[in-house]
């Protein structure tokens, strides 16, 4: 096996990074056993294929029979082919010329709202809350965990093959819609859309304060807040940082807030977030970038309280992924998918028209 690509194609369990698969590299000459089975007294003799995908959850029995080939099952400390047979007591190894990586996504029974699936891709409309990917603490009841259990039954999708899955992502606490490939030349379609800026998405923001023009675009870099690493931050340096591009059009000025669309250029961290903070109009209730506190309107204890229930009606970032528009990787037809405002979105509208109402905002 010769290179980052072919390590890529035998990963059994895992989702490594570059920076993992380059460390591997260096160890080409150490094996690392990622699985251990000794086989019952009373079995009766089958392929070794058939044995370890009943055995080994998450991994396909495509993908088995490839580790095989590659020399990576072995029996007795010899390498077997997928066709061998085993026999009882012995004692069957899976190794790889890396450490075995810690996050493995395996399936859990989560609810999916699907709003598009067919044997290349699935369109899921993600609630807000919902983390996309294991990591970062987060190794449960993520976006994937789902996928892979909806999946589960579907043989050419391994969900820690990172050849297929996630196309893009969304922040946990930003609803809306995700498309996921199912199979590698999906992934890559869609990915060089995304790269090549021809996909569109269009998300609802809730911003503090009124803004002024209709519409605008934010230019800027974006690169990691050197004062806060859980935070993204504009900068002018064409050096620092990533090009972002964020274009704006007013929906509707309520009150204190303004309901915005934002059709993205591109798709940095928190791009949508940090832009609108930038120009002075931070996410209602976003609170990494400080629109959780009262940034616009009265000192009145009434209006203090009807904040407080605000962000208690919608407990995270008023934004919302709304549409997506791609061009399918096998059919080539153009395809376009809208999600409506979830309810706690609805709710703080409501609420802000209704305090709106009959007042003279100043």
């Amino acid at each position: 096996m010769n290179g980052s690509d072919d390590i890529d194609e035998l990963l059994l369990a895992t989702d490594a990074s570059e920076e993992e698969l380059d460390a591997s590299l260096d160890e080409q000459d150490a094996l690392y056993e990622h699985h251990h089975i000794v086989v019952d007294k009373g079995q009766v003799p089958i392929r070794i294929d058939k044995f370890l995908f009943d055995r080994l959850p998450n991994v396909s029995r495509n993908r088995i029979q490839r580790a095989a080939e590659a020399g990576f099952i072995l029996v007795g400390g010899r390498s077997v082919k997928s066709n061998y047979k085993i026999k009882p007591c012995e004692e069957i190894s899976i190794v790889m010329d890396r450490p075995r990586y810690e996050t493995e996504i395996t399936p859990e029974d989560i609810p999916l709202d699907i709003a598009y699936e067919d044997n290349d891709l699935m369109v899921v409309n993600k609630p807000a809350g919902m983390v996309v990917h294991p990591g970062c603490g987060n190794f449960s009841g993520t976006l994937v965990n789902a996928v892979a259990w909806h999946l589960r039954n579907n043989p050419g999708y391994d969900p820690n093959d990172p050849q297929v899955g996630l196309v893009h992502r969304i922040d946990k606490d930003t609803s809306g819609l995700l498309v996921l490939a199912k199979t590698p030349d999906a992934k890559t379609s869609l990915g060089m859309q995304f790269f090549n800026k021809t996909t569109k998405r269009q998300y609802n923001a809730l911003v503090w304060g009124i803004v002024k023009n209709d519409q605008g675009t934010i230019e800027s870099q974006i690169a990691q807040n050197p004062k806060d690493r859980l935070q993204m931050a504009v900068f002018t340096d064409p050096s620092i940082g990533k090009h972002a591009v964020t274009h704006y059009t007013v929906l509707e000025r309520i009150g204190y807030v303004t309901l915005v669309q934002c059709q993205l250029e591109t798709g940095r961290t928190h791009q949508i977030r940090v832009h609108m903070k930038h120009i002075g109009h931070p996410l209602f209730n976003d609170e990494r970038y400080g629109g959780n506190e009262i940034l616009k309107g009265t000192t009145s204890g009434s209006y203090r309280q009807f904040i407080k229930n605000c962000f208690e009606v919608c407990p995270r970032q008023a934004l919302h992924a709304r549409t997506l528009g791609f061009v399918h990787p096998r059919t080539k037809e153009e395809m376009f998918f809208s999600s409506e405002l979830p309810e706690d979105m609805n709710q703080l509208l409501i609420r802000w028209r209704n305090y709106a109402a009959g007042r003279e905002i100043i």
